[in-house]
């Protein structure tokens, strides 16, 4: 089993988009050969204040983008990096350590400071036993701080930016053209992708990056366009989605309103044009497309490459206002679109869908089985991959002792993680049985209406695809970790007092389940999903702020013969009044973020199989809590400091 670790950090779309997607590439030319693990150090090590570091990044580039030219070339022409490792002392102590327990046959940087780092380590004369590639995400303008620290190879995602490494000096036998590893979905573009022509309506892609007041300019104008139809994507901005439903109501047909989503891929395929920012991921995305892009901001340093690469190929189209936008537009679409079919052509030159691939087999080939896996670190054991038809995993006949945490919000609603960096987060940490339960709340109540806005809770128009998201990486939790992945929801009935609002979790729901009804038919609809309904927080919160909702509490006679279990524990609260009753209980942490793992848990002892697990729950029999701490538990991302993951 070779071992792989990707480090990344998560300044700037790129880094993170890289590691992921030859992540899933190595995971699916080698599931038997290749463990991959993805560690952000900056996250684990810094918490909170790398959060606010990366809250000082985006605002630099998206809002004083001349002070971030300074900076980027303040970066590219001293040694200000190499100087100032000194100062990540704590990164430093982390990566040595996971280097020696883990032993990785291989290391790949998708952000550079870690080059530098090893460098530090490695000082003293020990041998660098593993391969170490630093995969390059930018194009062109590459800041020098990419390639001074020390890679044995460098993957850059087009000749051109090559070019710009060779003249900097780089060894010529240094460097290797992949492209940029976009998602596998970009595979599929022959049977979901456009043809060659441009057909009777051209459909448009908007993907809105920053600026509220332009951007509804921008919709107006695609709106009232005689020909067109659009697609716009909003992210997190739950005020400005409304905003532009209201804009499209009746006109539903010609302009279609998403929010945050994972289908970026699929979009990219399946329309005319681009409209955006010169992000790189973004761009490499569109290329690998070949979706012509009307660039509408470039961020000066990283971005200006990402354009120039468009530029040198004939296919920039650069428009910072609306009504340029829109010219720019009909004249990639005149003449049956004959300067649109130009420049599809050009983008084929530099397209590379299946980069996260060439690249995933050149690591391999680079990963050289020399150090015996250390037999008790978490996370690296061989894994069972047995999976029936549907994805779940096949029945463990014996008993045994499971950790669990049936209480989990991702990004769909107000939690930092995605769903996929969740199930790596459990799953490095060694559980057995997890259940992601995002927000969804009863859109006939005020409250309900209010909290929509918000955007911290699942939109009815992503439920769809949240289901099928948890889907996907329900077998990749069995597959990779052995663990159980569940699907569910927490359904939110807030009312203006604490008495009148509860939160009930359904924990292995198949299918999406109305938000409006009453909590009975709520629960009937889980039941007949032979899912679990739970009442969460259903006491008053002691050790941490958060609204009380106590309705089931307050209605327990009637809610008690219907609801499976109670959460008796939640975060650091242990609701004492739940066990005095002797109400079947469960414990949760209610993770919205990394530091939220020291919490409280679930301890089953049953077979480790979906039904087992949720009829032990139901039946209340061998289930225990523990009070869970990294320190105790072991974490293959934990640093040797006592103070980490705060975020």
């Amino acid at each position: 089993m070779k071992r792989i670790l990707i480090f990344t950090a998560g300044f700037g779309e790129g880094h993170n988009t890289a590691a992921r997607n030859i992540q899933d590439a190595l995971e699916t030319v080698a599931p038997d050969e290749a463990h991959v693990e993805i560690v952000d150090l900056f996250e684990s090590c810094y918490g909170r204040f790398n959060g606010v570091i990366r809250q000082a990044y985006l605002t630099a580039i998206n809002r004083t983008p001349l002070l971030w030219k300074g900076i980027y070339s303040l970066f590219d022409r001293t040694t200000l990096v190499e100087d100032g490792v000194s100062a990540l002392a704590r990164m430093r102590r982390s990566l040595d350590w996971l280097l020696r327990e883990v032993q990785p046959d291989a290391v790949l940087c998708t952000y550079p400071i870690y080059n530098y780092l090893i460098e530090e380590i490695f000082r003293d004369g020990r041998r660098k036993n593993f391969s170490h590639i630093t995969v390059v995400t930018d194009s062109i303008t590459i800041n020098s701080f990419w390639h001074r620290g020390p890679s044995d190879v460098f993957l850059v995602p087009n000749e051109e930016t090559a070019v710009t490494l060779r003249a900097a000096g780089v060894d010529e036998a240094r460097i290797a053209v992949f492209g940029f590893p976009v998602q596998l979905d970009f595979l599929e573009a022959k049977e979901i992708g456009l043809g060659e022509e441009l057909g009777e309506v051209p459909r448009v892609l908007y993907i809105i990056n920053s600026g509220k007041k332009k951007a509804l300019k921008i919709v107006r104008l695609l709106l009232h366009h005689p020909r067109w139809r659009a697609t716009v994507v909003v992210g997190r901005d739950r005020a400005l989605f409304e905003e532009i439903l209201r804009l499209a109501k009746g006109s539903e047909e010609k302009l279609r309103v998403l929010g945050w989503t994972e289908k970026i891929p699929e979009l990219l395929l399946t329309h005319h044009a681009l409209i955006s920012k010169a992000g790189g991921a973004t761009v490499q995305e569109a290329v690998a497309a070949r979706c012509p892009m009307v660039v509408t901001q470039v961020v000066p340093g990283q971005e200006e490459g990402n354009f120039e690469l468009l530029r040198r190929r004939g296919a920039a189209f650069y428009a910072e206002k609306p009504r340029q936008i829109m010219e720019a537009l009909e004249e990639l679409f005149a003449a049956e679109g004959r300067l649109w079919k130009r420049v599809r052509s050009a983008l084929a030159g530099i397209s590379r869908p299946d980069a996260s691939m060439q690249i995933a087999q050149f690591v391999l080939d680079r990963a050289a089985i020399e150090n015996a896996a250390p037999e008790s670190l978490p996370g690296f054991a061989r894994m069972s991959r047995d999976l029936l038809s549907n994805g779940a995993p096949e029945p463990q006949e014996t008993a045994q002792v499971l950790l669990c945490d049936f209480h989990i919000h991702s990004t769909y609603s107000d939690g930092r993680l995605s769903v996929g960096e969740i199930v790596d987060f459990y799953g490095q940490r060694s559980f057995d049985c997890i259940c992601i339960t995002d927000h969804i709340v009863d859109q006939t109540r005020f409250i309900g209406r209010v909290c929509q806005l918000t955007g911290l809770v699942l939109s009815p128009d992503r439920v769809g695809e949240y289901f099928e998201v948890l889907q996907r990486e329900k077998e990749r939790a069995w597959r990779k970790y052995r663990m159980i992945l569940f699907a569910g929801l927490e359904f939110n009935k807030d009312g203006y007092r604490a008495k009148s609002s509860a939160h009930l979790l359904g924990i292995d729901l198949q299918s999406p389940i109305d938000s409006s009804l009453s909590l009975p038919e709520i629960i009937a609809e889980i039941r007949a999903q032979e899912g679990l309904s739970v009442a969460s927080h259903p006491h008053k919160f002691q050790s941490v702020w958060g609204p009380n909702t106590l309705y089931l509490w307050e209605n327990q006679e009637q809610f008690a013969p219907l609801l499976d279990a109670w959460e008796i524990a939640n975060r650091d609260d242990l609701f004492a009044p739940i066990g005095l009753k002797r109400l079947p209980f469960i414990a949760n942490s209610d993770f919205h973020k990394p530091k939220h793992i020291d919490s409280w848990k679930t301890v089953l002892f049953c077979e480790k199989e979906p039904k087992a697990i949720k009829e032990c729950v139901r039946l209340n029999r061998n289930v225990a809590l523990t009070l869970y701490r990294r320190h105790r538990f072991g974490s293959l991302l934990r640093c040797p400091d006592e103070e980490l993951l705060n975020a």
